[in-house]
């Protein structure tokens, strides 16, 4: 396992965290993972999710036992935070850049490009850029940077994973009663009743109008 900092962009240094294939490593896909947020550390994908070990909540150490379901059995598994500032990843002027979907990208690209360059024998090895939540932006876009933009034939990547994604906010709206559900935050009569009056997160109105007007009696339900 190694970790460290791939430079970018001069005063960018974006943190990583590379756990190595425990099966044919000199073969095997490499996968970088970006958690979502924005702004959210992609330690979460590795001490929660799929890493090697597991960091349950309320603990401080990592459990003993390897996690069953870690993906570094099969692949190269490559934890990146981003943007800088992100997590340990930092920014060497006092004050952190403004960050669009565009200049994310561009640095992602050039995090993987440093990474290829810093493990030279995985240089032509299979690349999946995965990740899940704003990781649904972040994903097709570093991916079309790669293979639109840049056409760089020398990261060789084959596909893309998207768990959770971020879509759209017109879209991604619908399902947030159903998600209250069955994250057991709501119950559901209450998920029922926000659907069939047509409720909308009043915060969500600043960036969509919803596509049908909400009944009065909403105002009950919050």
């Amino acid at each position: 396992m190694y970790s460290g900092y791939l430079d970018i962009a001069g005063d960018k240094h974006l943190h990583y965290i590379f756990v190595e294939s425990e099966t044919t490593p000199a073969t095997a896909p490499i996968v970088f993972w970006f958690n979502g947020g924005p702004g959210c550390s992609s330690m979460l994908g590795f001490a929660q999710e799929h890493g090697p070990f597991l960091m349950p909540d309320g603990q401080t150490t990592f459990n003993s036992d390897p996690n069953p379901y870690r993906w570094n059995q099969i692949a190269h598994m490559v934890y990146v935070e981003s943007p800088a500032g992100v997590g340990y990843s930092f920014v060497e002027s006092e004050e952190i850049p403004e960050y669009t979907d565009e200049t994310s990208a561009e640095d992602n690209y050039l995090a993987v490009k440093a990474f290829l360059a810093k493990f030279a024998d995985l240089k032509d090895n299979e690349v999946y850029i995965s990740g899940e939540s704003y990781a649904g932006v972040y994903v097709p876009f570093l991916a079309h940077k790669i293979a639109v933009e840049k056409k760089d034939t020398q990261i060789n990547l084959k596909g893309i994973l998207v768990g959770n994604g971020v879509t759209d906010l017109k879209y991604d709206s619908n399902a947030l009663w159903a998600m209250g559900f069955w994250h057991n935050i709501i119950d559901k009569d209450l998920e029922d009743n926000l659907v069939a009056h047509h409720c909308f997160p009043k915060e969500l109105s600043v960036y969509i109008v919803p596509t049908k007007e909400p009944s009065p009696a909403c105002s009950t339900f919050y």
